[in-house]
């Protein structure tokens, strides 16, 4: 584990460079794209170079015959009387307030016209690039065309990089265009070929290899007496629910893993669970926890709302799965009426399963059973698609709450697509649509040694229009009501391995990954955060569970596995993200209109609507004592819980981890360089929703 917390950290080896280059310049940018000229008799689209262009390793140019697509993303007119809009329509105080546009009205306001959009496809078959497509609306234009084409229209030299161990294509130099075409541009795409990554986790470590492989599923869900015995074609459920076990002693002996020396251990504290292979809660579980049950008494589920999911890689195997899941768990099925996949622009699927996809599509399901669910699915995880498919949700209005599990690391953004993000994100919002987004798994990105990694957050969860849903660590009592919750950072801190063990068991730990937040080296602060300390938007705005340790239950097909049907346990703010969208459209219900962006009222609501997360402490951290040729050695809590020297406030309990011969310290309650306070804090916003309270607030 310390060598591949080691390679861990080699591949995030970050540019100090490129973070001095931002401080203190992109507040001004992020309000609309800048030019400088050039040359000749046109203009280049300034900071349209991704940030590690400046220190990564060239790997040479790309290969010329190479096709690609690019894309032109248009600027809107009259940005800033659109911000000013934007801020009326969330003013409670305004005659504006929650008055939304219609598609029409922003298209007649606000849209590129098609002499824009056909200005940008005459530069692309000028420059022998043949026209792809013009999106909805005119807000951009797609060509595609050989390297050799692309480079010399935007007068750009395309190189490859190693970027965190990847090979990354990227533009050397910010891109031309001609003076014609230039001020009609907001940013280019496909120049470079980063793209997103879903912020999932799973810690359990066996499947189930044995039973009986689901059948078709029939019927309005199974009863309770089918789920409980695993019949009816669904196999019995592998996790338990309980996460945490009393305290417990663990006894050890065997050679020294770093000197071979003879050495005996004992280990007293909280236990990590029993379970062969691991916990994960269930829908039930959530549900009780958050008083989400007396919503359903009363009406509240969804019913009449859409939620529209955002991912990459189509599974063609998701509507069985979400149905097997819905009748394990006793929930209406997907169908026709109320599922809906819509692939922009073709049909695509991943080469193995995505965990992602049943995830957000199941956890969605479960806390809002009553609401459609509208998954949009572009054919790769570039910013180019990925973008462009949000865009076509936000345009054609195909619900009013939008569920992104997925980010990049601000930091290595364009910030032309961070722009465009906050745009698109924009537009959604002055039309009654909350963007919701992931604040990523990795804490502010500098791990253990910030002195190495910069800080950042993750984009598009970093738009002020945006609402970033980061995560929390869960424990539940055996009637379901919570124990604690904490900040969601998990750290590890290796035992015993294979019959050796460690000595000294302290100072071998690591953060193993946490809830994203922090400030934006970006955008400014908007509204909404105005009582919050800085001048940098703030993540996140709001949080829900993530931490696989205590993560939930999903049904996925695993192709060759038997039965093919497996249930697993994930965590991730990629679970968190449809959770809470899944909410927020409850609350569109009750509220009987669409509310729009959630961010702003989440800084407003009554101390009932939000369960404030805490530090949170045990008074059966794990302590131990060692002996060893030197004699006894005695250990704190705090001394094996390193690296979290500066930290009071934890949950530590040991786990005897199946199948592995490992017994690893866990804790829990920590982030990498963020921290859990009272109020807003950097790890989980404002805190998690309370559900029937929550969602009672919006009742008109």
């Amino acid at each position: 584990m310390n060598e591949l917390r080691k390679t861990n950290r080699s591949l995030h080896i970050r540019s100090r460079l490129w973070s001095t280059l931002w401080a203190g310049t992109f507040f001004a940018l992020s309000a609309s794209t800048a030019f400088s000229a050039s040359a000749a008799t046109g203009l280049q689209v300034v900071h349209n170079t991704p940030g590690f262009v400046a220190t990564a390793s060239s790997l040479g140019p790309e290969t010329p015959s190479k096709v690609i697509d690019v894309s032109i993303f248009l600027n809107p007119h009259n940005k800033t009387e659109l911000d000013s809009l934007a801020e009326e329509l969330y003013n409670p105080a305004s005659p504006s307030y929650r008055h939304w546009l219609t598609k029409a009205e922003f298209t007649a306001r606000y849209a590129p016209t098609a002499a824009e959009a056909k200005a940008v496809q005459d530069f692309f078959t000028a420059n022998k690039l043949t026209i792809v497509k013009v999106g909805p609306d005119n807000f951009y234009v797609r060509a595609r065309g050989t390297v050799a084409a692309v480079s010399s229209a935007f007068h750009v030299t395309l190189n490859n990089y190693n970027v965190n161990g990847k090979t990354v294509r990227a533009n050397t130099s910010d891109p031309y265009l001609p003076a014609e075409v230039a001020p009609l541009a907001g940013a280019v795409y496909g120049l470079d070929s980063m793209g997103y990554t879903h912020p999932l986790v799973s810690r359990t470590t066996t499947k189930p290899t044995s039973g009986t492989t689901p059948g078709p599923v029939t019927g309005p869900a199974a009863s309770a007496s089918t789920k409980a015995s695993g019949g009816g074609g669904v196999p019995a459920l592998p996790f338990t629910s309980t996460c945490f076990t009393g305290t417990r002693t663990e006894t050890f002996s065997g050679p020294n893993i770093f000197t071979g020396s003879p050495v005996t251990a004992a280990y007293t504290g909280n236990g990590y669970t029993d379970s062969n292979t691991g916990c994960g809660y269930t829908p039930a579980n959530i549900q009780a926890a958050y008083n989400l049950t007396a919503l359903y008494k009363e009406g509240f589920d969804g019913t009449g709302q859409t939620i529209v999911i955002i991912d990459w890689c189509g599974s063609p195997t998701i509507l069985q799965d979400a149905n097997v899941f819905s009748a394990q768990f006793g929930l209406p099925l997907l169908n026709s009426s109320n599922f809906n996949i819509i692939y922009t622009p073709t049909p695509s699927t991943c080469e193995a399963e995505d965990p992602e996809i049943n995830i957000d599509v199941e956890w969605a399901h479960a806390i809002a059973p009553g609401a459609a669910i509208d998954l949009v699915v572009p054919p790769s995880s570039s910013f180019q698609d990925i973008d462009e498919g949000f865009f076509y949700a936000v345009d054609y209005g195909l619900g009013n709450v939008i569920s992104g599990s997925y980010g990049s690391e601000e930091l290595y953004t364009d910030p032309t697509v961070l722009i465009t993000e906050n745009l698109v994100s924009e537009i959604a919002a002055v039309e009654g649509i909350s963007a919701n987004f992931s604040s990523g798994d990795s804490g502010d990105f500098t791990f253990d040694y910030p002195a190495y990694y910069p800080a950042s957050v993750s984009a598009p969860a970093d738009a002020p229009y945006a609402t970033a849903v980061g995560g929390i660590s869960l424990a539940l009592k055996s009637n379901n009501s919570i124990e604690w919750q904490s900040g969601w950072g998990s750290n590890v801190n290796p035992l015993a391995e294979s019959g050796y063990l460690f000595d000294p068991p302290g100072g071998n730990g690591y953060f193993e990954y946490g809830s994203g937040g922090g400030p934006s080296g970006f955008f400014a602060k908007p509204s909404y955060q105005k009582k919050l300390k800085g001048t940098a938007r703030q993540l996140p705005d709001v949080s829900w569970l993530a931490d696989p340790f205590t993560g939930a239950y999903i049904a996925i097909s695993v192709p060759f596995a038997i039965p093919e049907l497996q249930y697993q346990v994930y965590g991730g703010t990629s679970l968190a993200c449809p959770m809470f969208s899944a909410l927020w459209a409850i609350a569109n219900q009750e509220a009987g209109m669409p509310l729009g962006q959630a961010a702003p009222y989440l800084y407003s609501l009554p101390a009932s609507a939000i369960l404030d997360v805490v530090p949170v402490n045990s008074a059966s951290n794990v302590t131990g004592k060692v002996v060893d040729t030197s004699g006894t050695t005695k250990y704190t809590a705090a001394e094996l819980a390193f690296p979290l020297e500066n930290v009071t406030s934890y949950v530590s309990a040991l786990w005897d981890v199946p199948l592995e011969g490992e017994t690893l310290l866990l804790t829990f309650g920590t982030d990498s360089g963020l921290t859990t306070a009272k109020g807003w804090d950097n790890v989980t916003g404002v805190g998690v929703p309370n559900g029937k309270a929550f969602a009672d607030y919006f009742k008109p």
